[in-house]
């Protein structure tokens, strides 16, 4: 049964950083593509990181520079560094997958079919 469950969400300072984690379970991470969606209240989702199956990584406009997506696949783990916290980042974050899937410069939720229940990041001032 294929699964990803994020964790490492929390409430943090502007400034500040957080890790949030994937872990994978039912399929090998190396054979998916992988991404990270948040949606705070009253917005649509929207993406913030994705990595190919093959490991190259792409990112939203709005958090270059400040998160990294990263995997182990020793741990089958997914991770998202998030640095330089803002309040607008604050969202629930939610992990997905899709077998062999390619990242380009825009991915879309509809084509990743594995979620997980999500992490609550909470930014304040």
């Amino acid at each position: 049964q294929v699964q990803v469950v994020e964790s490492g969400g929390g409430l943090v300072q502007a400034g500040g950083s957080l890790r949030l984690s994937c872990t994978a379970s039912g399929f090998r991470l190396p054979d998916y593509g992988m991404a990270w969606f948040r949606q705070a209240p009253g917005k649509e989702r929207e993406g913030v990181s994705c990595i190919s199956w093959r490991g190259t990584t792409y990112y939203a406009d709005s958090v270059k520079g400040r998160f990294t997506t990263s995997r182990d696949n020793a741990k089958n783990t997914l991770y998202l560094q998030m640095n330089s916290l803002k309040p607008e980042d604050t969202a629930r974050y939610y992990c997905a997958a899709a077998p062999l899937y390619y990242c380009s410069g825009s991915w879309s939720s509809a084509d990743f079919r594995y979620w997980g229940q999500g992490t609550q990041v909470t930014v304040s001032i």
